[in-house]
């Protein structure tokens, strides 16, 4: 069952996705990219059952949703709506708020769009992404404006430390990574550089002497070093100039975000970058990631937990 392509205008749009059944449809081709597969026996062929939205295995009758086990999982939400919602967090550039999203869709309650989104931000993240290759800048900054005066520029006030690594590809920028940490020291730093940068990789940093175990970690570490501390966007100019994007999307489109959920920010804006220049297929993307991810209990929708 191969993916089918995505429709490449608001016209198209409309009519491929006008109602449900072309939503489940669209839905089991991305949980089930190569055939469907029973889940109990492995049997290849069901039939639908579409008043009760099911699918039900032709050898041992057992039954599934294509929203059974995803962060769609028991929505009371129409298919179409998350569909146009999905379109229109991808394809808005600067982004989209929860009250855009509701006054856009016509949707009653904000509190309703306000967990589409987080829901559809959860499922951004791919588990076992592939990490960062060859030659990658690394940098941390506080997110909410520079700490004036207080030592290194890295201490934590009322404000999140959050790390990034960005891939150099010649003169522009490969994939990002982007995670909130605890501090600056090495197990924080580290433990980043660990679980999104692939071993064996060339590493560009500042002189921070956190990083200074990375040569004992596989990496090969080239630490630039510079004497005034406003000029390192100079130094790593792939890595300040993420983070300068990233700092004027959260304060533009989302007025600014609480520690509690910024890990999430971090994931959509990881997102939207690295399919920046594919804006269509990050919806199918999205809806095909979806299916991956087990079902999110609104009650989890308030807390920091990340996909990572």
């Amino acid at each position: 069952m191969a993916r089918p392509d995505f429709p490449r205008t608001l016209a198209q749009f409309q009519a491929r996705f006008g109602d449900e059944a072309a939503c489940r449809a669209y839905l089991a081709a991305s949980r089930w990219p190569d055939g469907y597969r029973c889940r109990g026996c492995q049997h290849p062929e069901a039939f639908e059952l579409p008043r009760r939205r099911l699918w039900q295995c032709k050898a041992c009758g057992c039954q599934t949703s294509v929203t059974a086990g995803t962060v769609l999982h028991r929505t009371r939400t129409p298919l179409t709506l998350w569909f146009w919602a999905a379109y229109l967090v991808t394809t808005h550039t600067p982004g989209l708020s929860a009250l855009q999203l509701q006054r856009q869709l016509g949707i009653d309650r904000y509190e309703t769009a306000w967990a589409m989104l987080h829901k559809l931000r959860r499922a951004m993240v791919r588990p076992n992404r592939d990490p960062l290759k060859e030659q990658v800048e690394v940098d941390e900054s506080y997110i909410g404006g520079p700490e004036v005066g207080l030592r290194g520029g890295r201490q934590l006030v009322d404000k999140a430390l959050v790390v990034a690594a960005v891939e150099v590809r010649g003169k522009a920028s490969g994939r990002v990574r982007l995670h909130v940490v605890p501090d600056a020291s090495s197990p924080s730093l580290m433990g980043f550089v660990k679980a999104h940068i692939e071993p064996g990789a060339i590493v560009l940093t500042d002189g921070w002497p956190a990083y200074a175990p990375l040569a004992g970690m596989g990496y090969r570490h080239r630490p630039r070093t510079q004497g005034d501390p406003k000029r390192a966007d100079k130094l790593l100019p792939r890595v300040h100039r993420v983070f300068g994007n990233l700092k004027t999307w959260l304060r533009g489109t989302h007025h600014g975000v609480g520690n509690q959920h910024l890990q999430v920010y971090l994931d959509e804006f990881t997102f939207r970058f690295n399919r920046r220049r594919t804006p269509m297929a990050a919806f199918q993307t999205l809806l095909g990631l979806a299916t991956l991810h087990g079902p999110t209990p609104y009650d989890r929708l308030y807390t920091s937990e990340s996909t990572g």
